[in-house]
């Protein structure tokens, strides 16, 4: 991307804020990542205010989606945009060579960064899983702690059910016995 001066008016650039309200960042954060190194705007303004183009938006979407949604650190966010980088320099020198040997090297790189960018996302998945276990068995001790808690509620208050009809029962006459002078009064 060029640092060139242009007015937003004529180029349909937008200004920071723009695109950080379009992404759902706030403009700081657009500017640390730009501080980072994950973007360098397209433009400046004759003010010096930074403009991005349609990319730089995508770019900006991609850096969110990776740290809000994936959970990657800004390390991480770096180091794949940087193999998207060099896989994209590996398109274009493919195609502006002939030399099979050449071609063959650009192909074997672009496949090794390949595999880099799997064995990251392995390595996140592998992490996420181990929370998901994690929880499952958090769920699965509260569970059993809801299940004894209910067997000893339930337990309690069948005996307390079970005391009370006992006491009805001694006080209560017999059904089809005559009341004795004591019980009467």
């Amino acid at each position: 991307m060029t640092e060139t001066k242009t007015t937003p008016a004529t180029t349909g650039l937008l200004r920071i804020q723009e695109v950080a309200a379009q992404i759902g960042a706030t403009p700081r954060s657009v500017r640390y990542w730009e501080e980072q190194g994950l973007l360098t705007p397209a433009a400046r303004s004759d003010g010096d205010y930074r403009l991005y183009d349609t990319t730089d938006v995508e770019r900006l979407r991609f850096i969110k989606g990776l740290r809000d949604d994936a959970g990657f650190s800004l390390a991480e966010i770096a180091q794949l945009l940087e193999d998207e980088v060099a896989r994209e320099r590996g398109h274009e020198a493919y195609h502006a060579t002939t030399d099979p040997s050449e071609r063959l090297q650009i192909l074997r790189d672009r496949a090794a960064r390949y595999e880099h960018q799997i064995q990251m996302l392995q390595t996140k998945i592998g992490r996420l899983q181990t929370m998901v276990d994690e929880t499952e068995a958090r769920v699965t001790r509260e569970k059993a702690k809801i299940a004894a808690l209910t067997a000893e509620m339930a337990g309690s208050a069948g005996a307390a059910l079970k005391a009370e009809i006992a006491l009805k029962a001694e006080i209560a006459p017999k059904a089809g016995a005559t009341p004795t002078r004591e019980a009467v009064g």
